[in-house]
């Protein structure tokens, strides 16, 4: 929504300047973190000088989607017109079996290059799109042979070009469980319908600023909310894997405004998230600017142990590439195990690329993947097309033929009967723990020093029970009890061998008579329409149902934080005795303070081990000795009672999962639904906006412009704004959940009349700046080190003292010095104009001996031509200290971009000039 304000801002800038014409909010990964800010700090300072607008490129999914080319480029995004390339040299036919032709294709074999067939696959996909795009100017001659030397140029870190086929942006439509909805409706028939009705209540305004947005710009599909969520409507419905524009067939490859983005990479579509800036300039005919990225082969043998789940594998397979490191780099699946794995199993890998660090984690196309368009619904003549289009390019695997051996920067290599069944947790994604080991790592938790695998609980509490009242009835609660208990998430959700074996196990638990405790908070939020349409068919809706599991809707709820309140007395019981209590989810991340505020051990699971954890009751039990419950004959009742064999789950799946389910579902799409087809919508080209609006506001982006460049900003005598330790993520970094009252966020919203039932969360709120920028740093859970142990969204002012909220103390970010960033969180700075810069490998801040009471100066050259991406960088203190940094500007056209003072302003620049 946002993305689509900022383009609007953009052309209405045009129109109104005098010389005639987002945010920080995704992970650094690393230790020691300092957020300088300017000099002249005061407090209070108006939003539009601060670097924080509204939420980009998150960690999250959403229920509605909007995927477009570019409204104003002048130069298309999806694909040169024949003849414009520079490589129309290799523009050859593509035959159909029974005559005619395809259309015509960009062929990497008639360049007879042989390095050609040693690349990665994944680099393939950037050298077409480098050939069919290379006109000279934004792509030339010199970017194509680099990418075909990929072996001996990407470890000197050469920038190219990329022009992907699609962008698609994410809108957050977070399904909110309120505690009154969970009593009252989500264990009802009418769940799904109730829910979407307050969405559409609160999100009235943003709804119809999407309607106006499809309607006022060219080349631009809204997938209505109640869809899905936007991987899975990705996965089943808008990706191509070949596009056919005007007679010229290229491969489909995305880029997104959601890190999980690259769940597409599961079906062979080249995908990954960028920042929403990265995206805006992309969609008015930016190329987008990387670094050559080196590739890890990842080769998988052998198969699946029958009990062992695909959320099993992506756990496993995670923690092995965050050890192996892979941050900026791709990851490419190969190997014979690849033929015994699904397309919904290779998504689960590839949607957990950001977890594990990686741009993208790529499985390039084959015959599963030809099966798995069939199956959702695609056209017996479309995977005709695609199949004979990606063999006549050598861009398909088949493994009934000798393999051509490709190079990679690193090899791994897994055999699949090696992963067993886990979960990941309690406060991080990697912290793999086998389900055999659960029951001791959960003690060992309990009792470890506060940390990412530690609570500080002294030994001789361990055993705490606390009893309560849950509306009348005698109830327990004790450290490890399961409180939320949810399938949610399009990282499993979009998996019908996971989704039809949790319905496996709520009718095996039925008919053995068990039950879930009423105060655990239960809800199934699939990603998609067709989830709904196959469990209902296998007949194993019913017993999910029965077990509390009611469908809730098709959008971002417990993984992002939309949980709800839990019951109050069951609140009351984890605040007045301590406990730490449990969720466990289906979800892809469970950082601190993400999930719920109360509760704080948080574990990923498939699920079916979901059911069986909200059957136990507790994370406190290990499966192979104890009992899961009492069955109604009074007899106990184990693990292995109710867990499905895979051939069960085959059998079902089988007979369950038909392609027209996916086509009626993802028909509806064009139809709409009744909320949204009755939708008010603005008639006006430019957007009318209600300067009164909490939810829209006008983007303060281009506020005082300057005709010419400003140029390289040093820093001088800054203040350290906050002070991090390890692992800090967007959910510290810019929450997307409940805005509690007391916030900054929370006394905006007060003061503008919205009261507390009606603040929404904060990734609802992302088309307005001014909440955004007060909900930065407002995760409850964050540590900042200047707090000297504190836990909270607050900083200490400097020079005075004073404890603030960070919103209150900051004036505006000028730099970051940290150990290491995502991609996404770096390029954002870069398009923001904040400088990123990265200690040197072995120092940090506690090495340097930094306290953060400092003062700050970063010099840089006042002539941009000075400076080099990635040159070395002197930060000096007033205290006397003085060390190098690297400055993490990567590439000469994002240095561009600094010297604009950020991407908006370059592109803004830019159209400026051609249109004189």
């Amino acid at each position: 929504m946002y993305r689509a304000a900022a383009a609007s801002t953009l052309r209405h800038s045009l129109r109104r300047l005098p010389f005639s014409s987002s945010s920080v909010s995704d992970p650094l990964a690393g230790a020691a973190r300092f957020l300088a800010t300017s000099s002249e700090r005061r407090l209070h300072a108006p939003a539009s000088s601060r670097p924080f607008g509204t939420a980009a490129a998150r960690g999250s999914c959403s229920g509605a989607a909007v995927t477009e080319r570019p409204a104003f480029a002048s130069r298309g995004l999806a694909t040169m017109a024949e003849g414009n390339s520079r490589f129309g040299h290799v523009l050859t036919s593509l035959p159909k079996p029974g005559g005619g032709e395809y259309g015509k294709y960009y062929s990497l074999p008639a360049l007879n290059d042989p390095r050609i067939e040693r690349l990665p696959y994944s680099i393939r996909y950037l050298l077409e799109s480098a050939i069919r795009n290379c006109d000279g100017f934004q792509i030339t001659e010199k970017d194509v042979e680099n990418i075909i030397d990929w072996e001996n140029t990407a470890p000197k870190l050469v920038e190219i070009p990329f022009k992907p086929a699609r962008v698609l942006l994410q809108i957050p439509v977070d399904l909110v469980i309120d505690h009154s909805v969970q009593a009252d409706v989500v264990r009802s028939e009418n769940a799904l319908q109730a829910n979407m009705q307050c969405e559409f209540d609160r999100n009235k305004e943003r709804f119809a600023f999407l309607r106006w947005g499809s309607m006022a710009f060219n080349n631009m599909l809204i997938v209505p909310p109640g869809s899905g969520i936007v991987h899975q409507v990705n996965l089943e419905y808008l990706g191509r894997v070949v596009l056919d524009t005007d007679g010229i067939l290229y491969p489909d490859s995305v880029l997104g405004t959601d890190s999980h983005t690259t769940m597409i990479d599961g079906m062979g579509v080249a995908g990954w998230g960028v920042g929403g800036i990265e995206a805006e300039a992309t969609m008015l005919g930016q190329p987008m600017s990387m670094v050559l990225p080196s590739v890890v082969g990842f080769k998988l043998s052998g198969k699946l142990r029958d009990g062992v789940t695909a959320t099993d594998l992506v756990l496993t397979v995670t923690q092995i590439l965050r050890k192996h490191g892979v941050v900026g780099k791709f990851v490419e699946f190969y190997g014979e195990g690849m033929s015994e794995l699904a397309v919904a199993n290779r998504a689960t890998i590839a949607s957990m690329s950001p977890e594990y660090g990686a741009t993208m984690g790529f499985f390039p196309v084959d015959h599963v993947t030809l099966g798995y368009l069939k199956l959702t619904g695609r056209s017996d003549e479309k995977v005709e097309m695609v199949e004979a289009y990606l063999r006549a390019n050598n861009m398909f695997v088949d493994y009934n033929k000798t393999q051509t051996e490709r190079v990679y920067s690193s090899y791994l290599e897994l055999d699949l009967a090696d992963v067993e069944p886990c979960l990941s947790g309690p406060k991080r994604p990697h912290d793999r723990v086998a389900l055999k080991d659960m029951k001791a790592d959960w003690h060992a938790c309990l009792g470890n020093k506060v940390g990412f695998k530690g609570f500080g609980v002294p030994k001789e509490q361990h055993d705490k029970v606390v009893k309560f009242a849950f509306h009348g009835q005698p109830a327990e609660i004790r450290h490890g009890s399961v409180v939320i208990a949810a399938i949610t998430s399009c990282t499993n959700t979009s998996n019908p061998s996971v989704m039809l074996g949790a319905g496996l196990v709520a009718k095996k638990a039925c008919e053995l008579g068990l039950e879930v405790n009423p105060w655990i908070k239960t809800s199934l939020a699939p990603g998609s329409g067709a989830v709904t349409k196959y469990l209902q068919k296998s007949g194993l809706q019913k017993y999910l149902d029965h077990l509390g599991f009611n469908l809730i809707g098709y959008g971002c709820t417990t993984c992002i934080g939309n949980s709800g309140e839990l019951d109050e007395d069951v609140a009351k019981a984890i605040t007045d005795n301590d406990i730490i209590a449990a969720a466990v989810l289906s979800g892809n991340r469970n950082f601190e303070g993400r999930i719920h505020a109360l509760v704080r051990a948080n574990y990923l699971a498939s699920p079916p081990l979901v059911v069986a954890y909200a059957l136990a009751g507790t994370v406190d039990i290990d499966f192979e000795k104890e009992p899961i419950g009492k069955g109604k004959d009074g007899k106990d009742a184990y693990f292995k009672d109710i867990w499905p064999s895979n051939e069960e789950i085959a059998e079902v799946e089988q007979s369950s999962v038909l392609p027209d389910m996916f086509r009626s579902t993802y028909e509806a799409i064009t139809q709409g639904n009744p909320m949204w087809n009755q939708l008010s919508v603005p008639k006006a080209k430019r957007f009318p906006w209600d300067p009164n609006s909490t939810y829209i506001h006008d983007p303060p982006f281009f506020k005082d412009i300057t005709p010419t460049p400003p140029g390289p900003q040093s820093v001088e005598n800054a203040y350290c704004l906050l002070k991090f330790g390890d692992s800090i993520t967007t959910d510290h970094i810019s929450p997307a959940g409940s805005i509690p009252r007391d916030s900054p966020a929370g006394k905006y919203l007060l003061e503008r009349g919205v009261q507390p039932k009606d603040f929404n969360s904060y990734g609802s709120r992302r088309g307005n700046d001014e909440v955004m920028a007060r909900g930065t740093f407002a995760n409850i859970r964050i540590v900042n080190r200047l707090l000297n142990g504190e836990v909270g969204p607050k900083t200490v002012h400097v020079p005075t003292g004073e404890k603030l909220f960070v919103f209150d103390a900051a004036m505006g970010v000028k730099a970051v010095i940290a150990k290491s960033f995502e991609r996404i969180h770096r390029s954002n700075l870069v398009g923001m104009g904040v400088i990123p810069l990265c200690f040197k490998p072995g120092e940090d801040a506690d090495s340097l001996g930094l306290t953060g009471h400092e003062r700050y100066t970063i010099r840089l050259p006042s002539n941009v031509s000075e400076i080099q991406p990635g040159q070395d960088v002197q930060v000096v203190t007033d205290n006397g200290k003085s060390f190098t940094c690297k400055l993490r500007i990567d590439t000469l056209v994002e240095l561009a971009y600094f010297d604009h003072g950020g991407i908006l302003h370059y592109v803004l620049r830019n159209l400026v000039k051609r249109q004189q």
